[in-house]
Order: structure tokens, then sequence, then C-alpha cells
């Protein structure tokens, strides 16, 4: 393989050309930090003293992922430590890049830390794009240490990142911004005359930026990037002030940008919000909840059937209807679509949270299901057999058995379950709806003195 040459400072024409494509970056992009005071937010990852920060700031940088949501801050903490480092920062993007990027990225590096013993830092935006053959291909030059890998994503690394992978990795974890850190970052663009809008004299009145900060909803990018559009878009006075205004914010931001990935956290976070609110008989949070998902694009049936699910297993028997509700609101959603869809989702989503709950069906099943795994498999008893041919009625299968329908009350008094099992009781109606008509029923037809002397099977 012949030797590398070192890099070629970059020509008069080169420097220009960048500095021509920095000057037209958005403003998320010129405002990036360029030191540690400059960064806002993560200050448990990057204030005095954190760990983090020591082993950028003495260009110690392990192999590390950084997770968080959009905006929080990934690729700048990546490009303040391309600022401060002394090895080679190499920026890829999975969007983009492939194996073979990976492959002569990795190649180059083993040449420049073999020929002048300095290392490469490897920063992948958006790994979690990366499938396995791609990921699999950067692992043996992370593991002997020819790349240092910091990989940026906004999805679980558990989930996104091959454990072989992850297990030679930090992950770090940024948060969203809050309200008060956006708020100083679009500040500081405005009276940044060097890399922010200070040149264009902007004037944002408080009712826009309050507005503005609220429905950036923690991300810097969607805060920054609207701000410029909405100075940008805002003629000026005669004395050169733009005033912006609410108006200009509105238009600027359209609508908020909704934090939602199908097939990420965002996903099972939302709808585990929607169930918790509909069996903690929430109506209006399961209602906020299902619009989150549903305006973000969610399949309407996924909604739906988690919806069937709850009726089952958390209103159950208090009320049987609930369950009936839910099936043709899913047959219904799936008959209309969407967007008239939301209708019977949402009338059967407030059908359920406001229905009375039990989980009886759930704990009579888990119990059922307990004795199957921790007992042995008895025969079905012969009384309880079905007898269709002569030899089988020789052997006593139906032997004994009493049709219930000859019966007052329908009801005869008879064991239904192995000898082993005898008395068990699984399910135990609760007080609430429906079920109470259920509970005084089957107290009627139970004898007494049987329930008092058999084992009762309680859930464990």
């Amino acid at each position: 393989m012949p030797p590398s040459r070192r890099p070629q400072r970059p020509s008069l024409f080169e420097q220009a050309a960048r500095q021509q494509t920095a000057r037209e970056a958005p403003l998320a992009a010129r405002m990036r930090p360029r030191s540690f005071d400059e960064f806002v937010g993560q200050q448990h990852l990057i204030a005095p003293g954190r760990l983090l920060r020591t082993l950028i700031e003495e260009d110690r940088v392990p192999s590390m992922v950084l997770w968080g949501p959009p905006g929080s801050g990934k690729t700048t903490l990546a490009s303040l430590i391309a600022t401060l480092t002394r090895a080679h920062f190499v920026g890829l993007s999975a969007v983009s890049a492939g194996v073979a990027d990976l492959r002569r990225t990795v190649e180059e590096a083993r040449e420049r830390r073999q020929l002048y013993q300095q290392r490469t830092i490897l920063f992948i935006d958006e790994i979690h794009r990366f499938n396995k053959a791609q990921q699999d291909a950067i692992l043996p030059a992370v593991e002997d240490g020819t790349v240092t890998l910091i990989g940026a994503t906004t999805e679980n690394p558990s989930f996104e990142v091959i454990a072989p992978l992850l297990s030679r990795s930090r992950v770090y974890v940024l948060n969203a911004l809050g309200d008060d850190e956006v708020r100083t970052l679009a500040e500081r663009s405005l009276t940044d005359g060097e890399r922010g809008l200070a040149a264009l004299k902007p004037a944002v009145e408080p009712e826009a930026l309050n507005f503005l900060v609220q429905l950036a909803n923690g991300d810097a990018r969607i805060a920054l990037n609207a701000l410029e559009l909405a100075v940008q878009g805002t003629p000026p006075q005669p004395d050169g002030v733009r005033s912006v205004g609410l108006v200009a914010i509105e238009e600027a931001l359209q609508r908020p940008a909704l934090l939602y990935d199908r097939a990420g956290d965002q996903h099972y976070d939302l709808i585990s919000a929607f169930i918790k609110s509909l069996r903690g008989s929430d109506p209006d949070a399961a209602l906020y909840w299902m619009a989150r998902m549903l305006e973000a694009g969610e399949d309407p049936l996924f909604v739906a059937r988690r919806m069937v699910i709850l009726a089952a297993e958390d209103v159950g028997l208090a009320d049987p209807q609930a369950l009936v509700v839910a099936v043709a609101a899913q047959q219904a959603a799936h008959f209309v679509g969407m967007p008239e869809g939301f209708l019977p989702l949402a009338e059967a989503a407030l059908y359920l949270a406001t229905a009375p709950k039990s989980n009886s069906a759930l704990t009579a099943y888990n119990r059922a299901r307990q004795d199957v795994l921790e007992t042995r498999a008895d025969p079905v008893p012969l009384h309880l057999r079905n007898a269709p041919t002569a030899l089988m009625r020789g052997l006593g299968y139906g032997k004994g058995y009493r049709y219930p329908h000859s019966e007052p009350d329908h009801y005869v008094e008879e064991s239904y379950l192995p000898p082993s099992l005898q008395g068990r009781r699984y399910y135990d109606a609760g007080e609430l709806g429906y079920e109470a008509r259920i509970k005084e029923w089957l107290e009627r037809l139970r004898p007494k003195a049987q329930d008092e002397g058999s084992p009762q099977r309680t859930q464990t």
C-alpha cells in the first residue's frame, strides 16, 4: 500500500469557499458554540469538573454514543470535540455514507496512526440508520483503537446499536433543552453580530419570543432556524429595525414539529401514556395522547388494537359492553379511514376512560395459568369427557354428567376441575358496574359451606 501523503493546506480559493459556506449556513449551524463557556444545556455532562468535560479537555475522548432528542446538542458537542482535540476528526452521516466510506475512513485512520502517530475520531451522525453489516464494518477498528467512535442518535441505542459496538462505547444521555435554555440561545443569536442576526436589527416582541420557545419543545435547531426565517421575512422599518411579532413567528413555525417516530421510543412512550390514562379514568389525558399519536401519523388501527386489549384487560366484566365498543371502533376506523377515523376512536377512548374498571379477567387467567404451569396435567375427569361412541360410553366417558339446563336456575352443584385442583377459585368478581351483579349471582349459586371449605388460589 503506498504511503499516504501529509494533508495539504487548503488553497485560498478553498478557504474562501468554506467561509462562504459557513456564512450561508442556517443560523443553528452558525451559532454552534466554540467553547464550553458558550455551550447551553447538558450541564450534567459538561459542567466544570464533570468526567466527560474533563476527558474532552484533556484530549482523552473515549468511544461514545450520544443519545438524545433532536436539537439537544449531540452534533454540537461533537463539533466542540473536533475543535478541541488534537486528533484527526472525520465526520460521516449514516444517511449518506455506506460500508465503502467506512472502510476507506478506517484504512486512512490506520495509515495516519502508523505514519504520524495521530489518533482519528470518527463521528457518525444518525448512527441508528446504519444496519448491522455497516456497524460490523467499524467494530474491529473501534476494538483495536484505530478509531475513536462518536455516534449520535435520537433512538434508544439498546435497540439500534449492535451489542458488541455498544459494549465498547459509553452512552451519554442528552436531555431536551428547557425553555429557559432555548430562550438563552434565541436571545444570544439576536445580539450576536458575527454569526447571529444582530446585523438585521431584529426586535422580537416578548409574546412572539415566548411562543417560539414554547413551540420549539426543547429543540434548539427548530427555534433558531424559525427565528432566522421570521427575522429575514420581516421588512425593515425606516430606521432599519425589524419588528418581529407573533404572526411572523407563527408563519415561520407553521406548526410545532411533532416529535414522534413510529418505530422508536416515542411510539412506545406515547402509547404507554395513552393506555395509562384510559386505565386511570382520565378522558382528557387519553384524548390528548391519542391526538398526539394520530396527528403525528400513527397507524389508527394500532391505537384501536390497543384499546381492544385494554377493554378486556382493564374494564372487563365491570362493563362487558366496553369490548363491543372497542371492536366496533376498530372496524369503523378501518372502514372510514383517516382523517374521519379519529371520531370512532375518540368515542371509544372516552367510553373506556369513563367506564368502571376491573382487571379480574387478567388476574383470573394468570391464576389459572400458574396452576397449569406448576401442577401436573391431570386427565379430564370421566364425567366431563365427550362420549360420541359406544366404546367410550362403555369406558365411563360422560357417566354421571348432569345437564344444567334440566335443573332449577340452570345450575347444578358439580365439580369441573381435576381432583387435584378441587375447590380452586381463580375468578374473584369485582364490586363495580356489571361485575357487582356477577358477584351477587355467583354467591347465590355457590354453596356457602363449599366456599368456606375450599382452598383459594391467590395471585402470586
